[in-house]
């Protein structure tokens, strides 16, 4: 088995959320997530089948709450009131945390290791060091503007072990 893995592109990226959201998505390169978002940001943590971090994703709250609201077919309005009150409402962060769990398909490659959702971390709650750690480092990562017609955009930040 390979233990190379490769990076998603921004049209993965895009078809899948596509699909999923049943609405048009607009991806385009963007900036990564700051130091200072990750504390209202949705991480997901994804490890292999010996348990060790493969990847975390970090959506900003804007993305989290709009993905979520979309997914939900919920007016975008509850989307603002998430982002408004900074914080992603317990209706939303389930529908992200299902998102969260179809984005590991982009991660699976065959002859690659088997990954998996391991954790979702939600703004407010406590960030293991080692994910936080893994969302800033610079090296194999995307950084992504997503757009989600109708809601609104946001950051998403992926970072893969090196």
């Amino acid at each position: 088995m390979s233990d190379v893995s490769v990076l998603p592109g921004t049209l993965a990226v895009r078809n899948l959320l596509e699909d999923l959201l049943g609405r048009e998505v607009t991806v385009s390169p963007g900036d990564p997530i700051s130091a200072e978002e990750v504390a209202t940001a949705t991480v997901a943590i994804f490890t292999d089948t010996s348990q060790k971090v493969y990847g975390v994703l970090g959506m900003d709250l804007p993305l989290a709450a709009n993905a979520g609201a979309a997914l939900g077919l919920l007016p975008a309005g509850a989307a603002e009131d998430s982002i408004d009150e900074k914080q992603l409402f317990p209706n939303l962060a389930e529908n992200v945390f299902e998102l969260c769990n179809v984005l590991t398909s982009l991660l699976n490659r065959e002859g690659g290791p088997h990954i998996k959702l391991y954790q979702v971390v939600y703004p407010g709650d406590p960030l293991p060091a080692d994910a936080r750690a893994h969302l800033m480092a610079l090296g194999r990562r995307v950084d992504l503007a997503i757009e989600v017609n109708r809601y609104g955009k946001g950051k998403f930040s992926l970072s893969l072990a090196p």
